[in-house]
């Protein structure tokens, strides 16, 4: 078997790497010291440097002026964004660009996969639902009324929602059928109401009192929005994949360093063998993300439906990530805590992503109920 990227995903890693070299994770105030949103926007200049190394296209087809790539390039650069605490949207943008060419028309996709390309049109997803714990397309209702769409609902924690351009919103049909709807943020009948996430961030609460669109603003394929989902999960866990691999760098480098009794504390068998753990949840975040984004890819059969790969990479990346920050907090001291030292901000992004998309005892839930459904052997 092998298991190596191609040249296309390794020279996405690659130019990923060479734009986010220059982030630094403190360059907006401490989400510790700040009572709102550390800032009013996502970084618009990092935005432009991921269009212009053609980084936010690689999802979208070359006939709409992308690279063609898939999933598993999407979760490589990512995982690259997560390390310097990237404030892009480029999860919800990279996962709408994916599901609306899947399942979009061509006459949606010729009008906004260009510009999602180019980083002139900016999508962002709601996905958490009214408060975050139920089924995000039961907190909207569709109903079709001839050739258009009436949507009215309530989503929560919709990402930098006050300065995108379009959201795309999952909802639900009369007959349960799930529907996403791509809707101008400015659109008769949407208010946002600011709300900030645990990172500082400025997210917003949609509500959508009857807004009425048109039929080709609507995908409704009742699969696209658990293509979504499990994209925007999937991508969530390379995000807390590249989150703890700094955070453990960071942390070797200090324990390294810091002595005590003339001894560098790395070489206390104690401190060693906390690290180790962290090392070894941090192989296993990545063994399942790469089973999971391989699943997502190649649509290739398995013992359980894709949603279960989904569920186990979201499991193991909300309990790695908050294990390798809580190890790291404790073994740098008073150090962790220093509002100067970025790691703070790492622990208030790691405990974002843990939630996101569904705490570990929603997946577990998933996973148990696939489970009965999909008796193993």
């Amino acid at each position: 078997m092998d298991f190596t990227f191609t040249e296309e995903q390794q020279a996405a890693v690659e130019a990923a790497k060479a734009v986010f070299s220059g982030v630094a994770p403190d360059s907006v105030p401490s989400p510790a010291l700040t009572p709102g949103a550390v800032a009013d926007d996502f970084d618009r200049a990092l935005w432009r440097k991921l269009a212009d190394a053609d980084l936010l296209s690689l999802p979208i087809a070359p006939e709409h002026g992308g690279a063609g790539l898939d999933p598993i390039a999407l979760c490589l650069v990512l995982r690259e964004s997560g390390k310097v605490l990237a404030r892009v949207p480029l999860l919800e943008s990279g996962a709408a660009a994916l599901t609306l060419q899947r399942y979009a028309t061509e006459e949606l996709c010729a009008e906004v996969l260009p510009g999602i390309g180019a980083g002139d049109l900016v999508v962002t997803v709601a996905a958490h639902g009214r408060t975050g714990h139920e089924p995000a397309d039961l907190a909207v209702a569709a109903q079709q009324e001839g050739s258009d769409w009436v949507l009215d609902g309530v989503q929560t924690a919709v990402p930098w929602a006050r300065t995108t351009d379009r959201i795309l919103i999952p909802a639900h049909t009369p007959d349960g059928h799930a529907v996403l709807a791509l809707v101008l943020r400015t659109h008769p009948g949407i208010t946002l109401d600011d709300q900030i996430s645990t990172s500082g961030e400025p997210h917003a609460e949609v509500r959508l009192d009857s807004v009425r669109i048109s039929n080709r603003q609507v995908i409704a394929d009742p699969a696209a929005w658990e293509w979504l989902r499990n994209v925007l999960t999937t991508g969530t866990c390379a995000l807390a994949l590249g989150l703890g691999a700094r955070v453990l760098d960071m942390t070797s480098d200090y324990t390294s360093k810091r002595e005590q009794f003339g001894y560098p504390v790395a070489t206390f068998q104690a401190v060693a063998c906390q690290a180790a753990d962290r090392f070894i949840d941090l192989r296993a975040m990545e063994a399942t993300l790469w089973q999971a984004a391989w699943r997502l890819t190649t649509e290739a059969a398995g013992s359980l439906p894709l949603a279960g790969d989904v569920a186990v990479a979201k499991i193991w990346a909300s309990e790695g990530v908050r294990r390798v920050v809580q190890t790291a907090q404790h073994l740098h001291g008073g150090f962790g805590a220093d509002t100067d030292y970025p790691l703070h901000r790492y622990h208030a992004w790691a405990k974002q992503l843990e939630l996101s998309l569904g705490p570990v005892a929603a997946h577990e839930e998933s996973l148990g109920e696939l489970l009965a459904a999909h008796p193993l052997g």
